[in-house]
């Protein structure tokens, strides 16, 4: 309901009464929709994990509108494709900032893409957060306006290492992207490789918003590792193990939480793709003991968007978090969502906790591994 709307009065002439009225529903209009903006990559090498993103979000938004919003409010989530392409994510960012007035942004993709887009300072100018900003790195936890809805890269290979150091895999090569996200994994690496008596016998990069690995297997099999971690977003893992067995590779493969399982599992078979060990940051389809994954399971299953895959719970925790935010904020202005999202304690969005009460941390710590079993069947 308008409260602070300009009233109409029989003693004025009906050109004022004419002119209030027309403020009177633009007042309404602008109370009517909450506006939520996603600028990620929808075409090109990694539009596979920005139209997962954006299927996770649009998930939960619609249940929410279907639910009647936000306090009355229906939630209209605008999105623009920056092909990861760092300096469209910044001119595009700021365009829709500009044009819609978002009450946040969510689920920007890319490490590089976030770092060029926190440099340019749009989110803290306007004070508008970017929710669940598609990164693990340090950099952009760090960065003013970017929250993070799951552990880092670094806690990510450190669990990895700490896996193989116990199986007694200590040669072990890296693929990694050669960007942000790379170099950000690679300080990780070192430093737990260190820590747990691994060397690295071979890092081997590929370039970003590519998917053509074949360099990287060649110089693999050279160094005839162990066990080899994936650094790598989904198309170039693929694209890398593919190439792999192909040519006879062997030894176990791990892979970084970024990389989709689901998508692996349908263009490599449950046969092919059995053994792929890969962290999760995030709750799993199979954990259904938690609230929050029943939850999500049973939207999904009404869902016939077909860019739902396993990476969408990222998208799905973004936009609940955020709607978690705006239901207990008196005015969704500039810097409200932050400020009640630093609730000491934390979140909990059903077996699934959140904190973002220290700035510059990760949302969360929480690290597990899974590996794909016999018929596609995920093993915690």
């Amino acid at each position: 309901m308008v409260t602070d709307a300009p009233r109409l009065s029989p003693r004025l002439p009906w050109r004022r009464n004419a002119a209030l009225l027309s403020l009177l529903l633009v007042a309404t209009a602008l109370r009517a929709e909450i506006v939520v903006g996603q600028v990620a990559p929808f075409s090109g090498p990694q539009a596979v994990t920005g139209r997962a993103i954006h299927a996770g979000a649009k998930l939960y938004f619609d249940s929410v509108n279907a639910n009647g919003g936000v306090k009355g409010q229906k939630i209209r989530f605008v999105t623009s494709d920056d092909e990861q392409k760092p300096e469209q994510t910044v001119r595009l960012v700021t365009e829709m900032i500009r044009t819609e007035s978002p009450v946040a942004m969510l689920g920007t993709v890319g490490t590089t893409n976030l770092e060029a887009l926190a440099k340019d300072g749009a989110l803290e100018r306007s004070r508008i957060p970017m929710v669940g900003a598609i990164s693990g790195s340090t950099t952009v936890a760090r960065s003013a306006g970017m929250l993070v809805v799951k552990a880092s890269y670094r806690d990510e290979v450190d669990r990895a290492f700490a896996i193989l150091s116990n199986l007694n895999m200590r040669r072990v090569g890296v693929v990694y992207q050669d960007d942000g996200l790379g170099k950000d994994m690679l300080a990780g690496a070192d430093a737990s490789a260190k820590r747990r008596g691994i060397e690295l016998v071979l890092r081997a990069g590929y370039a970003r918003n590519t998917t053509d690995t074949s360099l990287v297997v060649d110089k693999m099999i050279q160094a005839a590792p162990q066990a080899i971690f994936l650094g790598a977003t989904t198309a170039a893992a693929i694209d890398f193990m593919d190439r792999y067995h192909r040519v006879g590779g062997t030894v176990p493969i791990y892979g970084m939480s970024i990389i989709d399982f689901e998508a692996v599992l349908n263009r490599m078979g449950p046969e092919r793709a059995r053994g792929y060990a890969f962290s999760s940051v995030l709750p799993l389809p199979s954990q259904e003991r938690l609230p929050i994954v029943r939850e999500y399971q049973a939207q999904r299953a009404t869902s016939k968007d077909k860019d739902l895959s396993g990476r969408s719970i990222e998208g799905y925790i973004a936009a609940k978090v955020l709607v978690w935010a705006l239901q207990r904020t008196p005015r969704a202005g500039p810097g409200a969502v932050e400020t009640a999202l630093a609730v000491p304690g934390g979140i909990d969005l059903g077996g699934f906790t959140l904190d973002f009460s220290r700035p510059g941390e990760f949302g969360s710590r929480v690290v597990n591994f899974a590996i794909l079993g016999k018929g596609g069947r995920i093993v915690e």
